[in-house]
């Protein structure tokens, strides 16, 4: 990029006036200033966006794994946690606060290290959560889901990369999907404590997945910048946040899917 030195004082000549901001740096590479907005033209800084927010989403999903084969595996961790249900209420805890510290505090979400900092308490928090719930299903169903999930992740990262479909444009069918999985939730409430009832379960649990798949692959082509809508590379946080969320979610409804209670 070629930067211009600019004077601080501008002599003017009568019928001229010195350019305007949008003026002066016009030509500028990979930025573009129109009536008074800031967009992301420049491809290697999405790319640079994308390698970051992947990098930082692997490191999670690592740690995740980690955590929930410690809980499953371990026989001790996995006896401790089991009758200390109060370290998953302290997990749930402090999963709420970072979570909406994130979200809601713009500038607290973009200021380094802090960040990083709550990025990391909520995915360890989030990570002991998964784990709790883990320890009470079978260690095979448990691997069965966390290979589907890996899965179903790249196919979609594949698919949102090279489809010319707009998933970005289909926040309808989203909203829809939503609303049906909120009475399907209603209708679960109210049958639940007449006795367990295995289809309705199966029939949320695999709306659930197909919902949070959609998510997946709508959040992925905000990432990648060239749909309908796009994200700010300034959101990086906020969109490792968001692709961290859909992973999980899916993966705890293929977990009631597919998941075999301990015995």
């Amino acid at each position: 990029m070629t930067l211009k030195k600019i004077s601080p004082t501008v002599q003017t000549v009568e019928g001229q006036v010195p350019p305007s901001y949008e003026e002066a740096n016009a030509g500028c590479p990979g930025y573009y200033y129109g009536e008074g907005t800031f967009s992301w033209d420049d491809k290697y800084i999405r790319r640079i966006f994308i390698r970051k927010v992947y990098s930082i989403l692997m490191l999670q999903l690592f740690l995740t794994v980690a955590v929930i084969a410690l809980f499953t595996f371990h026989a001790p961790v996995r006896m401790y946690i089991q009758t200390h249900p109060i370290l998953y209420s302290m997990s749930n805890l402090l999963f709420l606060i970072t979570y909406f510290s994130l979200v809601c505090c713009g500038d607290l979400r973009r200021k380094f290290p802090w960040n990083f900092i709550l990025l990391t308490i909520f995915t360890l928090s989030m990570a002991s959560m998964l784990g709790f719930i883990s320890s009470f299903y079978n260690t095979k169903s448990v691997m069965l889901c966390i290979g589907i999930t890996a899965t179903v992740l790249l196919c979609v990262t594949i698919f949102s990369f090279q489809s010319k479909i707009d998933i970005t444009s289909y926040q309808g069918v989203l909203f829809s999907l939503c609303m049906v999985m909120f009475f399907c939730a209603i209708v679960m409430g109210f049958v639940v404590p007449f006795g367990y009832v295995p289809w309705l379960h199966a029939v949320y649990a695999s709306i659930g997945a197909v919902v949070f798949t959609m998510f997946l692959a709508f959040d992925l082509q905000m990432l990648m910048g060239n749909k309908q809508y796009a994200m700010s590379p300034e959101e990086y946080i906020f969109a490792t946040l968001s692709l961290y969320l859909d992973v999980v979610y899916l993966f705890t409804f293929l977990l009631q899917l597919f998941g075999d209670g301990r015995e």
